[in-house]
């Protein structure tokens, strides 16, 4: 089962392929969809589009993996990052993909163990986890623990682990 884990951002877009082998779970290839910050967001998002289309193309992924949206301090910014969620689930409807959703502390308590875990925790146990030589960015990291977090429900209730959040 191969699954893209997606943590979206109009700024930057982390993405992350794992796929599960027998009992193990393997990196397959992630990495950061950069967008200039200063072009107007419809071109961020158009973007966004196409670097995502690409990545689903490229690995073929069975499902997605997707950060629900956190409560931002701004309302801007969490309108902002709903617009880049939008995006993500309208390049996976487009290539009919199921996409999976999971708060972001359940996502972080699947790889850390805490909820409230900071983002440098994340990335240095989602390299342990996968058996990585070099750490992944931040946000490379957060849609690999994506992954991991939706590899890791399968068998389990997926509504379950959504109802559980911190």
């Amino acid at each position: 089962m191969r699954i893209l884990g997606i943590d979206p951002g109009t700024r930057k877009t982390g993405w992350g392929v794992v796929e599960r082998r027998g009992t193990r779970l393997m990196a397959i290839a992630s990495g950061i969809l950069r967008v200039p910050a200063k072009a107007p967001l419809p071109a961020r998002l158009h973007q966004l589009h196409a670097g995502l289309e690409e990545v689903i193309g490229t690995f073929e992924p069975a499902a997605i993996a997707l950060e629900d949206i956190f409560f931002a301090k701004y309302a801007n910014a969490a309108m902002k990052l709903g617009h880049a969620r939008g995006v993500a689930m309208l390049v996976c409807a487009q290539h009919d993909l199921t996409v999976h959703e999971f708060p972001p502390a359940l996502v972080k308590r699947t790889v850390t163990g805490r909820g409230n875990a900071p983002k440098e925790q994340v990335a240095r146990l989602v390299t342990a986890v996968l058996g990585l030589r070099e750490t992944p960015g931040e946000d490379a990291a957060d849609a690999l623990a994506a992954a991991i977090t939706c590899l890791q429900a399968q068998g389990k209730s997926v509504r379950l682990l959504k109802g559980s959040r911190r």
